[in-house]
């Protein structure tokens, strides 16, 4: 075993008659020796704009009066080179075809999960994966994801995927930052535009990452990779 990474997922709009177009599926992850390190640093950051400590960084907060935070924390994430992140994007839900690839909409929903973070997963190293606490996400689906991530890996000892385990979002700061990333790419993904503080951190994250954050990127992308969905095709 070479190296231990913590993996921190969260998604947005994953529910199947929510009423929104888009959904995504994402994490940011770095070694799991960095952690306490990176979650410091981001509190330093907070300090720097008279934030408390327990401010809990998240893309529905993103306003004018705060954007010079979250754009020193965008900066902060691309400066770092052992903070990375990867997303999967479904574009339109209504294309969704359950009935003709034999599935269920949870079915779709773990499948996807696998998609978005084999990706992540080497061989030669372990990965722990906390996923924020929703009223969608109990313990029981938890097992059940990490044993199709496992399965799905040929991973039936749990070398590789150690853990997947429920967190509360304000426990970590990197999960945290993955809230905040994913819901930039949502927020694209929909086409929105109510907010021109959000507008300008879409715009800044596109600039940072030399991305359009509308198609996929190279599928060994480190640092910002994305993969987006298409429907009518198996995932």
């Amino acid at each position: 075993m070479n190296e231990v990474w913590n993996v921190y997922c969260d998604e947005s709009c994953h529910l199947e008659n929510d009423g929104q177009k888009a959904m995504v599926l994402g994490a940011v992850y770095c070694p799991q020796l960095r952690t306490r390190e990176i979650a410091l640093r981001i509190r330093d950051i907070k300090a720097e704009f008279n934030l408390p400590p327990y401010f809990e960084i998240k893309w529905t907060k993103v306003s004018p009066g705060n954007l010079a935070f979250y754009k020193r924390l965008v900066d902060y994430f691309f400066d770092d080179d052992d903070l990375r992140f990867r997303a999967l994007v479904v574009r339109d839900k209504t294309q969704l075809n359950h009935e003709r690839f034999n599935q269920t909409h949870d079915d779709f929903y773990y499948k996807s999960y696998f998609q978005m973070l084999k990706v992540i997963f080497n061989e030669k190293n372990g990965y722990k994966i906390y996923l924020d606490i929703k009223d969608t996400l109990g313990q029981e689906r938890v097992e059940k994801l990490h044993e199709v991530l496992c399965n799905a890996s040929y991973d039936f000892n749990r070398d590789i995927v150690q853990r997947v385990q429920l967190i509360r979002s304000e426990e970590s700061a990197v999960l945290q930052l993955a809230d905040l990333l994913i819901g930039a790419l949502a927020y694209h993904s929909r086409e929105l535009k109510g907010s021109e503080a959000r507008l300008e951190l879409v715009e800044l994250i596109k600039k940072r990452s030399k991305k359009s954050l509308l198609s996929n990127t190279l599928i060994r992308e480190a640092k910002f990779n994305l993969f987006f969905w298409e429907g009518g095709n198996r995932i």
